[in-house]
């Protein structure tokens, strides 16, 4: 267990499982942003295979709006990475926890943001088969 992120094992294909958390994610207002195929990346770059894993990029427009305000220097630590790969036959789907991210920012007025957007982030993973 992982104490910077939620992360559970789904009995779903790989495919399915990027569908299935992307549309929890929407439902709970966040857009993708990125969408980086590590595989694909690491066959064309470094000429080997690898299991799929993708990382996504979620982002809640409205929340990143009061993050820079807040601390303008945020947008280094968005979006809000969800990864999704293969393990032994099964999908894993992991969560940033963005109190654990914010937390290492000496700055007090990202606490109920992060608490905020990690209650919506953990409803997503909650909602996952």
């Amino acid at each position: 267990m992982i104490n910077y992120g939620f992360t559970k094992e789904l009995n779903v294909s790989f495919d399915q499982a990027v569908e299935t958390v992307t549309a929890a994610l929407k439902k709970e207002g966040f857009g993708i942003l990125t969408k980086i195929d590590v595989r694909g990346k690491f066959k064309e770059k470094l000429g080997i295979e690898f299991r799929n894993y993708v990382i996504l990029g979620a982002c809640s427009p409205a929340n990143a709006h009061k993050a820079i305000l807040a601390e303008e220097n945020i947008g280094l630590m968005l979006p809000c990475n969800v990864i999704v790969y293969e393990k032994d036959g099964k999908s894993v789907v992991g969560i940033i926890k963005p109190t654990v991210a914010m937390g290492m920012i000496d700055n007090a007025g990202l606490k109920p943001l992060a608490l905020e957007v990690e209650a919506r982030l953990k409803t997503v993973f909650d909602s996952l088969g």
